[in-house]
């Protein structure tokens, strides 16, 4: 959830690396900010608010160094306020303390700290860490032993990073919970994502589960928790910093749409041969289940349902679980594949699932966005989506993307019939995006909508994943209530709530037995005299029974539920735009979940 930062090395440029980087992590969260330096002592500034409310709180401070840590909250432990804001400090105020995750023993840890005689000043789980620092170098150890000792005693999910007065180093370590290091000429940067600190470097090394590192004038080291020495691997970042710009957008979720066709572009570059109709997995090694258990959260579920369809219907038995669930209630596997779909690759209940599943000694896979992510690390086998860098909180071109790598996904272990028609419009499919982008009527959509007192989202076959996700990015970044059901479940309970001021989304594409029977529940909602928005492709009369059509180019079913959720993006974005909704830090959300 929470973002990270820290810097060694660039004098005094250093506090404005922290701010910067910071601000390229606010999608992590957004509740507070904070920074710490240390310049002999250790000196923290922190607010609550987001980021422009630090600035303003550093406005005219004295604070230096060339050595700091930084961190923006999603809260877990305690409200946003600015003693609850991150970096937290001992009773001395020299050691200093930034945390994203959740400590489970610290209640016992905060009950014998304070029999100690400590004083607590926040409500977070966080503030335990630098107290027993504390302890520990009042017991004569160096920084160094005394952050190792302190770790060691905590259970849960962490990275955490620490700064103690006197020496300008920075000592971190992480379980469950990212961190990566960014190695510059004289420079040495340490944050939860690669954002933080693009602008200075595409040289990293990914930290996994029980590694601790340091980072000081000398340069850095990564041993184990117990101070072993590790091997690391050093990747190069292949995207451009630009990437995390707005490029003249209002807002990155808007870009992020935009940025769909070039997205898919990427993730189907050099994976697929139209003239041999074939798709090449052949990197992955031989994939051949019996059948496939798929296990993710939000809109990765819905993608994992998406991805579901795609397998039975080419005779592969195949589950979409939400990973929460799996994880404490494994189903049974057998010699299933256990796919992971993560955008983050960090995705704490997703991590927890694929870990439970290889327990019990199933073969494992993600389908992830970030290279050396941990799923990618932790998986026998990673499938990359290449969307590029997503800063929008909602996810938008991750999703589109992850619908295209669960195609080529199927259509290297199976093939059906129609194999060709499928690899042709999936080929086609950055060019009718585009076209959606171009000529959407959405915006005039919202305009009529906004006002609704609610907003329902149905469809059939792999239109039912696009409802479910339609209806979550109306939730998510207008704060409307929002519902999305296979069409033919409206008439199972939820068509008591439709009237003539709730707008029903029915996504209707194709001209087979789904696409008419949806057509059927079309007609039922207008029967009840609410309004009615199709998403169509033109293929049956639908239009007859709405009020409004939002048009998508004719092709294939798995390749028009890509385009469908294109127009109920920009629905979603223009709704919240009008409503003066924050875009792309809506309220209680955080980009990457790395707490269960």
């Amino acid at each position: 959830m929470c973002g990270i930062i820290g810097c060694v090395g660039r004098g005094d440029e250093t506090l404005d690396t922290l701010v910067h980087g910071l601000s390229k992590l606010e999608y992590r969260g957004y509740d507070s900010a904070g920074v710490a330096m240390a310049n002999g002592g250790v000196d923290v500034v922190k607010t609550a608010g987001e980021i422009d409310d630090l600035r303003r709180t550093l406005e005219g401070s004295a604070l230096t160094g060339d050595v700091g840590i930084g961190h923006t909250r999603w809260s877990t432990h305690g409200p946003p306020t600015d003693a609850n804001a991150h970096p937290h400090q001992d009773c001395t105020g020299d050691v200093a303390v930034v945390h994203n995750g959740i400590i489970e023993n610290y209640q016992s840890l905060r009950d014998e700290l304070v029999g100690a005689g400590h004083t607590f000043t926040s409500d977070t789980d966080t503030e335990v860490v630098p107290h027993l620092v504390e302890d520990a170098l009042e017991a004569g150890v160096d920084p160094e032993r005394a952050v190792r000792d302190a770790i060691a005693r905590l259970e849960g999910s962490y990275a955490v990073a620490v700064v103690v007065a006197g020496h300008s180093t920075v000592y971190a370590a992480r379980n469950d919970s990212p961190l990566v290091l960014g190695l510059g000429e004289d420079e040495t940067f340490l944050a939860s994502d690669v954002p933080a600190f693009r602008d200075y470097t595409d040289q990293v090394v990914y930290l996994a589960d029980g590694e601790f590192a340091r980072l000081d004038a000398e340069g850095w080291t990564v041993t184990t928790l117990d101070g072993d020495s590790v091997e690391t691997d050093v990747d190069t970042i292949e995207w451009d910093p630009e990437e995390t710009g707005k490029s003249g957008y209002d807002h990155y979720m808007l870009k992020e749409i935009h940025e769909q066709p070039r997205a898919l572009r990427q993730c189907l570059r050099g994976r697929v041969d139209e003239m041999a109709g074939t798709v090449d997995i052949e990197d992955l090694g031989d994939l051949s289940p019996t059948g496939v258990q798929f296990v993710a959260c939000g809109t990765s579920y819905h993608a994992a349902l998406y991805g579901a369809q795609l397998f039975r219907n080419a005779g592969i038995p195949a589950q979409a679980f939400l990973a929460s669930e799996y994880a404490t209630s494994v189903p049974p596997i057998g010699d299933a594949l256990v796919v992971g779909v993560t955008q983050s690759g960090e995705t704490a209940d997703t991590l927890s699932a694929l870990r439970a599943a290889r327990k019990r000694g199933a073969r494992t896979m993600t389908v992830t966005n970030v290279v050396g992510s941990t799923a990618a690390r932790e998986c026998d086998h990673a499938f990359y989506i290449r969307a590029g860098p997503e800063i929008g909180v909602a996810a938008s071109k991750t999703f589109s993307s992850q619908q295209v790598a669960l195609n080529l996904l199927a259509l290297g272990m199976t093939r059906t019939v129609d194999t060709r028609d499928v690899i042709t419009s999936l080929r086609e499919l950055p060019g009718n995006v585009q076209r959606v982008l171009d000529e959407s009527a959405a915006e005039a959509v919202a305009e009529v909508y906004q006002d609704a007192d609610a907003y329902f989202f149905i469809g059939r076959g792999y239109q039912h994943p696009v409802a479910l996700e339609g209806a979550l990015k109306m939730k998510e970044i207008t704060y409307k209530h929002a519902e999305g059901f296979a069409s033919g479940e409206l008439k199972h309970g939820p068509l008591a709530l439709v009237t003539e001021h709730t707008p029903v989304f029915a996504v209707v594409t194709g001209d087979g037995e789904q696409a008419r029977k949806t057509v059927g529940n079309v007609k039922e909602v207008e029967a009840r005299d609410a309004p009615v928005v199709a998403i169509s492709d033109g293929q049956t009369d639908v239009a007859r029974y709405a009020d409004h059509v939002l048009e998508i180019p004719e092709t294939h079913p798995r390749a028009a539920a890509v385009l469908a959720n294109t127009h109920l993006q920009l629905l979603s974005y223009h709704t919240a735009a009008l409503l003066g909704r924050n875009i792309d830090k809506p309220r209680n959300l955080a980009k990457s979940v790395t707490v269960e």
